[in-house]
């Protein structure tokens, strides 16, 4: 049985190794294409072993038993973001080619709705799994955050770093960890948050009506932050009340020490 946990195990090791030389194919791939400069490749090698550091890690913890074909879409998503990745940095030096960066994201936004729909059909959802999928999303929507702010300004990385903030904040107050309950709108909010960056950043609309499809983008995700926000302080303070107001029957219903 050890020895056979031993294989599963390896098995699934190495096809993160696999995501990680398909990152650097498409850099290759990307290189020859558009002649991708230092920065574009730096970036783009470092974001394929982060990845590969950081699933493998994460794989060592929870020892699934496959990767399982879910996953696989998402790690192929998480090829393409790191090359959407590569031509963001390059980007700093000379514009990419739209046509490619926008295929490229556009491909990625397409996938993010089939790695669930997969991991649904198959059985084979998992906690791992759905925190794969999270990451990557948010990493893609904070670089076309970075690429948006070079044209429209450093608010835009609002988008972007409004989760990695969310996420930082709960370490310091813990009642942001509670789980939130379903809600549509917060997908919809999500999903939107690709589509209308990939819009702005295609170069297809004028400059005041890309400011105005991202200035939206950013007030749909305030909108939807500060809803969950105000969800998780309103049932952590109805908590705290349940937990005072047990607390104060038990000291009223504690019977008085009779004198000897």
């Amino acid at each position: 049985m050890a020895l056979n946990n031993t294989y599963e195990a390896r098995l699934v090791q190495q096809e993160t190794a696999v995501g990680a030389g398909l990152q650097i194919l498409l850099l290759a791939l990307l290189g020859t294409a558009i002649g991708m400069g230092p920065a574009g490749w730096l970036t783009g090698l470092a974001f394929a072993v982060a990845t590969w550091a950081v699933l493998s890690r994460a794989l060592h913890r929870s020892q699934p038993r496959s990767f399982g074909p879910a996953n696989r879409v998402t790690l192929g998503r998480a090829t393409l973001v790191g090359g959407v990745t590569a031509l963001v940095a390059d980007s700093f030096e000379s514009s990419p080619p739209v046509t490619l960066f926008v295929g490229l994201t556009a491909v990625a936004l397409i996938l993010d709705g089939v790695d669930g729909k997969v991991a649904r059909r198959t059985g084979t959802s998992t906690p791992l799994g759905a925190r794969f999928d999270m990451e990557v999303d948010a990493f893609l929507i904070l670089v076309l955050s970075v690429y948006l702010s070079m044209s429209l300004g450093p608010w835009v990385l609002l988008i972007g770093t409004m989760r990695y903030a969310f996420v930082a904040a709960a370490r310091a107050l813990p009642w942001l960890n509670a789980p939130l309950p379903p809600s549509m709108a917060r997908k919809t909010v999500a999903a939107l948050q690709g589509v209308l960056l990939l819009l702005a950043a295609s170069g297809l609309l004028p400059y005041p009506a890309n400011f105005g499809v991202v200035a939206v983008a950013l007030a749909l995700l305030v909108w939807s932050f500060g809803r969950d926000i105000l969800w998780l302080w309103r049932t952590y303070r109805s908590q705290e009340a349940a937990v005072a107001q047990m607390l104060e029957l038990e000291l009223v219903s504690e019977p008085e020490p009779v004198a000897s």
